[in-house]
């Protein structure tokens, strides 16, 4: 069985308190919905950190259950709007609301949602049109 420790307990408790503030629902979000049919769903990017130390103090013979302990802990989070998924009339695009795109790589993977759109189009209006023989 773990002894009892005031470290223990603090660790633990720090850690059901980060553990409540990042979630699922943290990065992504709960669908809303919008009178003219349009879904939008929040993502988030979520970074934290945690640190903390502790140590007892005094003869080791000499101490009690409580003992003398200095603790110390700390941790931060910062959620960070990164976009929203649209679906409107079984159309899902990414609309972006962090730093613009930086490298080409992520300018491609903005622009693919645009390209099969257009792709798609085009292949529909080809479909529609007759075959001139």
């Amino acid at each position: 069985m773990e002894k009892k420790n005031p470290l223990n307990e603090l660790l633990q408790d720090s850690m059901a308190k980060v553990r409540e503030m990042v979630d699922t629902n943290t990065i992504v979000g709960q669908p809303i919905q919008t009178p003219d049919g349009v879904t939008l769903i929040p993502i988030s990017r979520v970074s934290f950190g945690f640190g903390g130390g502790g140590a007892t103090f005094g003869n080791k013979k000499e101490q009690t259950a409580d003992g003398s302990v200095g603790a110390g802990m700390g941790a931060g989070v910062k959620v960070e709007p990164v976009a929203f998924l649209i679906i409107k009339d079984g159309t899902v695009r990414v609309m972006p609301v962090a730093v613009p795109a930086v490298t080409t790589v992520d300018r491609i993977v903005e622009m693919v949602p645009d390209v099969v759109d257009k792709v798609s189009g085009f292949i529909k209006k080809k479909a529609e049109e007759p075959d001139m023989v």
